[in-house]
């Protein structure tokens, strides 16, 4: 997982080799599942028991876990980056936006886990995602016209409600089918999982955003007629070796001593590319919330879980 997660990252920063990487960590990943399955061919004691994997709802949960993780990862890296970059916000101000999605997550998954009742754990998991993904697709249209943090509010609240509906549910519902000495192996691939999909959803949605940026800048770059040739050449030179998101103000700053027409052009050139480059960024946990709500769709047609020990225990 780790390859995986550093090869993006590489990619990220415009390093090489990023194929053999993220290769290297599949290989891994499949190197391991082998390794165990073997073991337990051979009766000796693995890390991890491959019959885990042999129950659905396990499958199932896990893979929502991620899922639900991806899109958490995806959301933390560009909403912060737009605030502070585009509406230009301090630390302060950022968190103070993104309140709504932790307040209405926390709150949901305490109404849901005491409320839930006799109601279908696949239901509220199915709900919860279609709330995050039409939070999330809310959210894309208004990057560009936001004004202010609190123009994100309402979608903030609808993604949250859903991740906190989620939240209640899916470690019962992956771990109800565990056998009580098999808790720890359960409930670490469950946080593995979890930790992979945040992991992942921070640096592809990070990764994604900076290479449509560079693409976006440098083709506007190209394109304009007020840069000369050797503006832009040096424009797409610098971002080829360091893309970065910027706001205007520092911006301005860098560009000191530059001709006001070029000034104004490559401002405008970046007021312009950042929110494709942001509405890029999001598509991943949009992506990532549609898996889920597709995966929904499976774990209804199964009966429900029965209940087992582990049922109320808490995994991170």
């Amino acid at each position: 997982m780790g390859g995986i997660v550093l090869g993006i990252l590489v990619w990220q920063e415009g390093g090489e080799s990023v194929a053999a990487l993220i290769a290297a960590g599949a290989i891994a990943l499949v190197t391991l599942a082998y390794w165990l399955v073997n073991r337990k061919r051979k009766g000796k004691p693995a890390l991890i028991d491959p019959q885990l994997f042999q129950s659905k709802y396990f499958r199932l949960g896990i893979s929502q876990q991620m899922l639900q993780q991806i899109v958490m990862g995806g959301m933390i890296i560009a909403l912060p980056i737009y605030l502070q970059m585009v509406l230009e916000y301090n630390a302060m101000l950022a968190g103070l936006s993104l309140a709504p999605l932790s307040f209405s997550m926390f709150g949901m998954a305490l109404l849901a886990g005491r409320r839930a009742g006799h109601r279908r754990p696949s239901n509220l998991v199915l709900a919860g995602f279609s709330l995050l993904a039409a939070g999330v697709a809310l959210i894309i249209p208004l990057v560009p016209r936001a004004d202010s943090g609190w123009d994100l509010a309402i979608p903030l609240i609808i993604a949250g409600c859903g991740l906190g509906l989620m939240v209640s549910q899916l470690n019962n519902y992956t771990l109800s089918p565990v056998e009580e000495e098999r808790a720890s192996e359960a409930a670490g691939v469950n946080s593995a999982a979890g930790s992979f999909g945040l992991s992942f959803g921070l640096a592809f949605a990070g990764a994604i955003m900076l290479a449509t940026l560079s693409v976006t800048f440098t083709n506007m770059a190209q394109s304009s007629t007020v840069l000369p040739p050797a503006q832009q050449e040096q424009v797409a030179q610098a971002l080829e070796e360091d893309a970065e998101i910027m706001s205007n103000t520092a911006l301005e700053q860098q560009l000191a001593g530059q001709p006001a027409e070029i000034q104004e052009e490559i401002i405008r050139i970046n007021t312009e590319a950042r929110p494709i480059a942001f509405h890029v960024a999001l598509f991943v946990p949009l992506v990532a919330g549609l898996l889920g709500l597709l995966n929904s769709l499976r774990m209804r047609r199964l009966s429900d879980p029965k209940p087992s020990a582990l049922e109320g225990m808490a995994f991170g």
